[in-house]
């Protein structure tokens, strides 16, 4: 018998990439460097003057960035196929809508005159 050692290779599928040590740094300073800006303007913006009909809509944006990389990279979610991706986030973007929508006809029955006697 031979006593050569027999070599095995994984090749990874693009559908489960492995997350890196370098990915997860790069993720964790993008998104260090998000919450930093989040906290530049609520401590040192809005008390300067910045309105806060400005500083929401950053906000909220900035969160959703977060959420992005969060649901990407930390649940996977980037490497999986389109079906599965669009599968999320579609009910998700009718949701927000539909929140939205929500938001904007909870005003309705205050401004009827028939209860602001």
């Amino acid at each position: 018998m031979s006593a050569e050692k027999t070599e095995v290779h994984h090749e990874e599928h693009g559908e489960h990439e492995s997350m890196t040590k370098g990915k997860i740094w790069r993720v964790f300073f993008v998104l260090l460097g998000i919450t930093v800006v989040e906290f530049f303007i609520a401590l040192v913006l809005v008390p300067r003057g910045v309105p806060q009909h400005i500083a929401n809509p950053i906000y909220i944006i900035l969160t959703l960035l977060k959420a992005f990389y969060i649901v990407a990279y930390f649940m996977h979610l980037k490497f999986e196929k389109v079906g599965l991706m669009l599968a999320i986030i579609v009910p998700i973007l009718f949701i927000i809508g539909l929140i939205l929508v929500l938001t904007n006809e909870s005003h309705y029955w205050v401004d009827l005159k028939i209860f602001n006697a």
